[in-house]
């Protein structure tokens, strides 16, 4: 008798295209860049978190989720242990008529949709239209968001697959704690200020100074939330030669303070 061969997770979200589908996990599924037919919700319990596209990296803080246009190519990449990750996905045709669902995006949560997120703990697996109840209260959340989701996080890292660019991103982030001017990493990788500087806008639409700021205000946030660091010690470590700089640039990109977005994010994560 032939072995029945177990759905794999993504089958299993895609097998009914008009059921929600319900995962709650300790360990995330290790899977490549992949995409599904219905919009994702993603909620990550104590711990840090990329999500990565065709063309972005998003930094995923305590007390964000994350919103996943169905048919989108994403991975998530966990920086870090964590306590929980809350998978909701949610068939395109249930929803309202918003723009919303249509663009990625990271959002803070609100007490309404954390709660309305934890309520669904218990549940698993499809959710068919006949379970009235489920069905209609994850229809109900998805509208909810839309409509209450107005301030995504600002700050998104641009990827790329360009070779000669890749190792250069890649010293920028081991070095971060370091000064990195355009000339001497040109020279560190045997290019002309120009002509790096002409790479950056080409391939990732960003200056060389705007691709190390966002670098430095990413790590800081990883700092911010994993470690018992000063604000200081934080704003050295992220390359930053005083701590006034640091905040004041941390506070144009993600419109609050780092000693507030610490505070914030780590009183209602425990």
């Amino acid at each position: 008798m032939p072995t029945i061969k177990e759905p794999s997770f993504l089958e299993k979200v895609n097998q009914y295209p008009k059921t929600t589908y319900i995962y709650h996990t300790k360990i995330e599924e290790q899977l490549a860049m992949h995409s599904h037919n219905k919009h994702q919700l993603t909620y990550i319990e104590g711990g840090a978190a990329y999500l990565k596209t065709n063309d972005n990296s998003y930094f995923l803080p305590a007390r964000h989720y994350i919103w996943i246009p169905a048919g989108m190519e994403h991975f998530i990449e966990l920086k870090s242990s964590i306590t929980m990750i809350r998978n909701i996905y949610i068939p395109t045709h249930i929803l309202n008529s918003n723009d919303f669902y249509s663009k990625m995006g990271i959002f803070p949560a609100s007490n309404l949709v954390l709660e309305m997120i934890l309520f669904t703990e218990n549940w698993s697996g499809n959710i068919f239209k006949k379970e009235k109840n489920k069905f209609q209260y994850i229809k109900t959340l998805g509208n909810i968001i839309a409509e209450i989701s107005k301030n995504p996080l600002p700050v998104v890292l641009p990827t790329t697959t360009n070779q000669r660019l890749s190792p250069i991103l890649k010293y920028i982030h081991i070095h971060v704690d370091q000064l990195l001017l355009l000339q001497d990493v040109a020279k560190q990788f045997g290019f002309s200020s120009r002509s790096l500087s002409r790479i950056f806008r080409d391939n990732l639409d960003i200056s060389f100074l705007q691709y190390v700021k966002l670098t430095r205000i990413i790590h800081s946030m990883e700092k911010l939330l994993q470690t018992e660091m000063s604000i200081s010690e934080i704003a050295y470590a992220s390359g930053y030669n005083s701590p006034a700089t640091f905040s004041n640039t941390f506070y144009n990109l993600v419109k609050v303070r780092p000693v507030d977005f610490r505070k914030k994010n780590r009183e209602i994560s425990e």
